[in-house]
């Protein structure tokens, strides 16, 4: 049981990566190397004027879908605190953090898990995670966060409310990039943003060359806000290039999802990206989902759609969207 989580076989000595974990030709890193140090993703300060950060933020939401945010008032104690409990977790021994196992194949999602496949000839992803619900109160269950380290769920909860309070602050600053109110885009992703948190843990990795921790892939959140470890390995897709993303100490990285896209018609773009390993070193992140309650409706914004506009996406539940993208069917 516990070979198939990554982080057990790197215990086991592995030398040479299994063949379910080899990328086809044209998705390995080898093949499809990154521009590093070229072209450097936006990094906004939030302290500057706030008609400066709006333009700031459109910007970089309309070009890339992606930047970084400084000076965002996230106490760096508190950052190092989440990191510290995260990396304890994946310290336990197996048999402990299998406590927390979660099983997809029974709509049970929370917990420590590793992706499987689908079918025998679906590559595997070279992570290890754990995922569970931050917000709102109603959809939390506190049986499934670690236990061990103790102070897990104090720091989870503190960050949960930083995280709550820049998701506000930053989609408040796209609605009027805009042109439009800044409660906009919060009311139309419905009564309660969900806020989920995932943290990956990307062990060593013998042949980095040949694997992904993550796939090509872009969000279905609203937003998705990524406080990621020193080890770099995020990489984003512009002008038909994957771009290496530099380690900013202290920063937080916004990706733009599905439903701000689809929201915003296209006028913001949902950012393609991959995650990469490396053969020496751990590399973690603490990804935040922030997205809509599932019977939300989703759609371009009226007051963005007129005749020389038209709606570039269909109008549907975030649940249906949700199945679609899951299972691949058009959207």
């Amino acid at each position: 049981m516990y070979l198939e989580r990554v982080q057990a076989l790197v215990h086991e000595g592995l030398h040479e990566l299994p063949p379910q974990f080899i990328r086809p030709l044209n998705e390995r890193p080898l093949n499809s190397q990154a521009v590093k140090g070229l072209i450097n993703p936006p990094l906004i300060s939030l302290s500057q004027p706030r008609d400066m950060v709006v333009k700031e933020i459109s910007a970089a939401a309309k070009e890339w879908g992606f930047f970084a945010i400084k000076d965002h008032g996230v106490p760096a104690s508190l950052i190092q605190q989440l990191q510290n409990v995260g990396q304890e977790f994946f310290a336990l021994p197996q048999n402990e953090k299998e406590k927390y196992a979660n099983d997809p194949s029974k709509g049970k999602f929370e917990g420590y898990g590793t992706k499987l496949t689908r079918n025998p000839d679906d590559k595997l992803e070279w992570i290890d995670y754990f995922f569970h619900i931050m917000a709102p109160s109603s959809k939390i269950d506190y049986e499934i966060w670690p236990r061990d380290p103790p102070l897990y769920r104090e720091v989870t909860e503190e960050y949960n409310k930083e995280i709550q309070r820049i998701t506000d602050e930053i989609l408040g600053h796209l609605s009027e990039g805009l042109g439009l109110e800044e409660k906009t885009l919060k009311t139309k992703l419905g009564d309660e943003l969900e806020v989920e948190m995932k943290i990956n843990m990307y062990p060593p990795c013998p042949q980095p060359e040949l694997a992904l921790g993550v796939e090509a892939h872009t969000d279905m959140s609203a937003l998705t806000i990524l406080l990621p470890n020193h080890v770099p390995g995020l990489q984003i897709w512009k002008d038909d290039t994957w771009v290496a993303v530099d380690y900013l100490q202290d920063a937080l990285y916004i990706h733009i999802g599905d439903q701000i896209e689809v929201l915003s018609n296209g006028k913001y773009k949902s950012i393609l990206h991959r995650s990469v390993v490396n053969k020496d070193e751990t590399r973690m992140s603490w990804a935040v989902f922030c997205v809509p309650p599932s019977d939300t409706v989703i759609g371009p914004l009226p007051e963005l759609v007129n005749d020389h506009n038209p709606a570039n996406y269909s109008t549907k539940t975030y649940a249906q969207f949700r199945y679609n993208k899951i299972n691949k069917l058009p959207q």
